[in-house]
């Protein structure tokens, strides 16, 4: 008696789950430092102000990185929702593509966003 037991490989939930971890860690230091600047801000708090805290390369940097793992962290989250809720592999895929989309359109515009600064 043969099973169709669908086999997608080893370790992955190992993975994803290590990946949402680090990337939450890189999310959480950079709510900090974020904080942190706005305090460091004297005061009154506008755009200028705002705007000045990405002025720096180091900040720019940061804020890139935070950015990508900030879209990691939410593909590895939606897939696995996906992946564990939506049974039909059209429609689940379909939803894949078009996240996949939306995420690089959100980092293309934060990109001209910050980079305007």
């Amino acid at each position: 008696m043969a099973t169709n037991k669908i086999i997608t490989g080893a370790h992955y939930g190992l993975r994803d789950w290590l990946a949402q971890r680090i990337t939450a860690l890189v999310l959480s230091s950079y709510a900090v430092w974020l904080i942190a600047r706005t305090f460091m801000i004297d005061g009154k708090i506008g755009y200028g102000a705002w705007a000045e805290i990405f002025v720096p390369a180091y900040a720019k940097v940061f804020t890139l990185l935070t950015l990508t793992a900030l879209l990691y962290h939410v593909w590895v989250g939606v897939r696995d929702i996906y992946m564990d809720y939506i049974k039909a592999t059209s429609i689940r895929l379909a939803l894949q593509v078009l996240t996949i989309a939306a995420l690089f359109s959100y980092a293309y515009w934060a990109i001209i966003i910050l980079w305007r600064v």
